[in-house]
């Protein structure tokens, strides 16, 4: 099922949200996957199967950036050169989860999980909305800003669990702004795990995977 991004305005506006799961009015929970640059809502879903996901109670929501990508630079790059683009997709992860509780799904049954540049919006994205959610897991990512800003938030994570798992030399995701995220977001109550993974490439390995795997089913 294909849904529609209807906010009015923003560069990511009537762009697909593509939901491979349960339908909303009949799913107990959500999966939030958020692709990365260069790729799309329906690359990112081949998660699903991989994460074994149960698609009769679950919705699975892929929202699709227009062009491929969700913001023009680096995570990492002054915040206003990647406006309007960073604006409208974190309004793309508000709006889906406003629909969620249209649909009687609270945010603690919500998880987000995010590869690269939608890692990086995931875990913006729960810093800025403080609350309980279901989970995060953000796979080769952090919190969005350049390195001399101040990445506090204000807020309570509630004991939401986070996951964050990166390589240890990803030329995108430097390891300090991993290290700098998990201690951030552990500061506003969330269960935050960490791994560094030695030489890995940009990609999502294995351990990843049964870790995410795990917190799904720990609901």
């Amino acid at each position: 099922m294909t849904l529609l991004y209807n906010r009015a305005d923003g560069p990511h506006y009537n762009q697909p949200l593509i939901n491979k799961g349960a339908p909303l009015d009949n799913a107990d929970r959500a999966i939030i996957l958020t692709h990365g640059r260069g790729a799309d809502a329906r690359d990112i879903l081949t998660l699903a199967d991989e994460l074994q996901i149960d698609r009769s109670t679950t919705a699975v929501l892929a929202p699709d950036a227009k062009n491929r990508t969700w913001y023009p630079f680096s995570f990492m790059a002054p915040i206003k050169q990647n406006e309007p683009f960073l604006s409208s997709a974190l309004d793309f992860l508000g709006d889906t989860i406003k629909r969620l509780e249209e649909n009687d799904i609270p945010s603690e049954r919500v998880m987000l999980i995010g590869f690269s540049q939608g890692a990086c919006l995931s875990t913006e994205f729960v810093a800025r909305n403080p609350k309980r959610y279901w989970g995060v897991a953000a796979l080769s990512g952090g919190l969005i800003g350049p390195p001399e800003a101040d990445l506090q938030h204000d807020g309570d994570l509630a004991g939401t669990p986070v996951f964050l798992g990166c390589s240890d030399v990803d030329f995108h995701i430097p390891k300090e702004r991993v290290q700098q995220s998990t201690i951030i977001l552990r500061g506003m109550g969330a269960e935050t795990t960490e791994r560094l993974y030695p030489g890995m490439g940009h990609t999502i390995n294995t351990d990843e995977l049964r870790f995410v795997q795990d917190m799904i089913n720990a609901i």
